[in-house]
C-alpha cells in the first residue's frame, strides 16, 4: 500500500508500506481521503511544527476519512464497510489534565501524524490504518467522505471559538484566511455572531473567507482599507505570525478577548502585551479539540457550503504535488489526498 512519509525538510516520499494488522482495541480503516494541513506543510518545509522538531521518518497526516475493514482482538465499532472519520487524538486518561476534562492538553496524548513525542506517533496517510476503535466515528446521513474529511480542521475552529466565549451577537475578527481561519469563520457564524471581519494578505484567500461567511475582508496590508472596523469584541488568530496578534490586540475592545489559534515560530514572538495590561485584554490559547470533533461531523452535514473550500482533490501517488498546491494560498484553499485512485 502506498503512505506518505517525511523524512526530514523538503523530503516527503511516497512509499510502498506493509499493511497493518489490527491489535488488541484497534479498528483497520480503508483511507479514502485524507487533508493536507498547515501542520503536515511546516513538518514539508521546515522539519517541524513550532517546537516539535522530526527526530525520525514519520507517515504524515490526521485529517482521514475511510471504511472500517475489520478489527482486532476485543475492539467493536461501526459496521465493517461504514463511512467513518477518524478522531485523531488518543488522551492517556490518567494525567491531572484528563481528570479534569482538558483532554486536548492531555500531557501524554498520542495524536496521528505528530512528532510532539518520541518514537513520533505516525499519521493517517496511508492507504490502511489502525486506530484505537474508540476513534472511529461513523459520519451522519447525508454526509459525504470528501466533505467530511474538513472534520478535523473545523474541530480546531469549534474549540477556538468556544475558548472565545459567547460570540452571539458580537463582532468577531478574524486574522488569516487560510483554512483554519475561513473555517473559523463558519464556526462563529454557527455560533451566532452578528458580523465577521476577516484579515490577509492575499485576495484569493479572501474571497474564501468570503464564501465561508465573513461580512467583511480586508487586506491586511492596506492601511486605508474602508473595512477596516474601529474594534470587534471578539478576536481569534489564525495566521500563526506575530503581526496577527498584535492586530488582533489593537482592535479588540477593552475588556475583550483574543484568541491564539495560529502557532507561531519556536521561540519567543513579540507581541504589545501593554495593551493586555490597559485594556484588560483576555489573551486565550486554543490547541486541538476534544468533543468538537461529534459537533463538526453533524454541523457539515447540515451545511453544503463547506464543500466549496475543497479546492483540489489529488492522488497519493502525486502528494508532492499537492503539498505544493496547498502550501500556495493564491490557488488553493483546502486540499485533500485521494486514496483509493
Amino acid at each position: 500500500m502506498l503512505g506518505c512519509v517525511i523524512h526530514g525538510r523538503g523530503d516527503l516520499r511516497v512509499e510502498e508500506l506493509a499493511v497493518p494488522e489490527p491489535g488488541r482495541g484497534q479498528a483497520l480503516v480503508a483511507v479514502r481521503y485524507g487533508g493536507v494541513c498547515g501542520s503536515d506543510l511546516h513538518y514539508w518545509r521546515h522539519g517541524g511544527v513550532g517546537d516539535f522538531r522530526l527526530r525520525e521518518p514519520m507517515v504524515l497526516g490526521h485529517e482521514v476519512v475511510g471504511t472500517v475493514v475489520g478489527y482486532g482482538p476485543g475492539a467493536s465499532g461501526p459496521a465493517v464497510g461504514t463511512a467513518v472519520a477518524v478522531h485523531p487524538a488518543t488522551p492517556c486518561g490518567a494525567c491531572p489534565e484528563c481528570a479534569a476534562g482538558l483532554r486536548h492538553v492531555c500531557r501524554d496524548t498520542r495524536y496521528l501524524g505528530s512528532a510532539a513525542r518520541f518514537p513520533h506517533v505516525q499519521g493517517g496517510f496511508a492507504a490502511r490504518v489502525t486506530v484505537p476503535d474508540r476513534q472511529l466515528r461513523a459520519l451522519p446521513a447525508g454526509l459525504g467522505p470528501r466533505r467530511a474529511a474538513l472534520a478535523e480542521p473545523l474541530s480546531v475552529a469549534l474549540h477556538a471559538v468556544r475558548r472565545a466565549g459567547p460570540v452571539a451577537g458580537r463582532h468577531v475578527l478574524v486574522t488569516g484566511a487560510g483554512p483554519i481561519g475561513c473555517l473559523v469563520v463558519a464556526a462563529a457564524r454557527a455560533a451566532g455572531a452578528a458580523r465577521v471581519t476577516v484579515t490577509d494578505l492575499l485576495p484569493e484567500a479572501l474571497r474564501y473567507a468570503a464564501v465561508a461567511g465573513a461580512d467583511t475582508v480586508v487586506r491586511a496590508d492596506d492601511p486605508d482599507d474602508a473595512g477596516w472596523p474601529a474594534e470587534v469584541d471578539v478576536a481569534v488568530e489564525a495566521s500563526g505570525v506575530a503581526a496577527g496578534l498584535d492586530t488582533c490586540l489593537r482592535l479588540v475592545r477593552r475588556g475583550g478577548v483574543v484568541v491564539q489559534l495560529g502557532m507561531l515560530p519556536p521561540g519567543q514572538s513579540p507581541f504589545a502585551g501593554n495593551l493586555v495590561v490597559s485594556r484588560e485584554i483576555e489573551l486565550r490559547g486554543a490547541f486541538r479539540f476534544d468533543a468538537e470533533f461529534d459537533e463538526a461531523l453533524e454541523l457539515l452535514a447540515a451545511e453544503p457550503v463547506f464543500d466549496a473550500l475543497i479546492s483540489a482533490v489529488v492522488p497519493v501517488a502525486e502528494a508532492e504535488h499537492a503539498f505544493a498546491l496547498a502550501a500556495d494560498r493564491s490557488r488553493a484553499c483546502k486540499v485533500l489526498l485521494d486514496f483509493t485512485a
